[in-house]
């Protein structure tokens, strides 16, 4: 498909484009599309309403965000990707404390395929501002993930001043022990996939907890897996030069705790 952009449910020019490439201030959400549906829908939605509240004091009410959903799609079926991006053209560095409801930029897209191969890591001392928000400042974890394909990594693993692991730069990580999911406690995005994951886990002879991982407790996992919207579970091969085993079994496990959430019509 071509690329559709449009704001509050008119296409984009470079006059409406412009607060949102100018400003460094808003928040978003990316989510899979599957014939005008999507699975974890209440999730994007209820991720939205947060971010516009701590940035802007006001939400988007939930039809107007489903029908600026549904406009940038045009009733087209299928698979899509869809980021919603909200921004307030009145905060600016001379205005910084605006606030009101903001516009609502929706750009549909091609599909984004899931991650498959093994993915290595490297471990890296840095955690984003606001790590609760989806953000659109993304230069810190762009950074990170340039400097990880600089040291012959995939991509790059986070670490807070404390040693603590928190996530990755666009997924959560997932470590297994003994038969369960250990999930990462630190300041991080909850992320959708890692909730769609964990709605499923008992439906597949699953369990999970949350708890403190620190960069010396590494070693001690044999497996880990990454998860975002649009990669229900991708195996990790290797952390910082040490082989981790791949399981196609547990993959497929989690990829069937993910698949049991219905998609959700927009």
């Amino acid at each position: 498909m071509s690329l559709t952009i449009q704001i509050d449910g008119s296409p984009a020019s470079v006059e409406t484009l412009a607060p949102a490439l100018l400003s460094n201030y808003g928040a978003f959400t990316s989510m899979q599309v599957e014939d005008g549906a999507v699975r974890g829908l209440d999730l994007h939605l209820e991720r939205l309403k947060h971010e516009a509240l701590d940035l802007f004091g006001v939400a988007v009410p939930e039809l107007r965000l489903r029908q600026r959903m549904r406009s940038a799609l045009g009733g087209r079926t299928g698979r899509f990707s869809l980021r919603v991006q909200l921004f307030l053209e009145a905060v600016t560095l001379r205005t910084p404390g605006a606030q009101g409801e903001p516009s609502v930029l929706v750009v549909a897209s091609n599909p984004a395929a899931p991650l498959r191969d093994p993915l290595r890591l490297h471990t890296m001392t840095y955690a984003r501002e606001a790590p609760h928000l989806k953000h659109v400042g993304t230069f810190g974890l762009m950074r990170a993930r340039r400097a990880a394909a600089e040291a012959g990594a995939d991509d790059a693993l986070f670490v807070g001043p404390d040693g603590v692991i928190s996530e990755g730069s666009i997924w959560n990580i997932g470590f297994v022990e003994d038969g369960r999911v250990i999930w990462p406690l630190a300041p991080m995005l909850a992320g959708t996939g890692q909730a769609l994951i964990r709605r499923g886990l008992d439906g597949v002879g699953l369990a999970d907890e949350t708890r403190a991982v620190d960069r010396n407790a590494l070693a001690g996992f044999r497996q880990a897996f990454i998860c975002n919207s649009a990669t229900p579970a991708c195996p990790v091969g290797n952390i910082d030069g040490r082989s981790l085993d791949i399981d196609p079994v547990l993959m497929d496990r989690l990829e069937a705790a993910w698949a049991t959430n219905a998609p959700q019509p927009i």
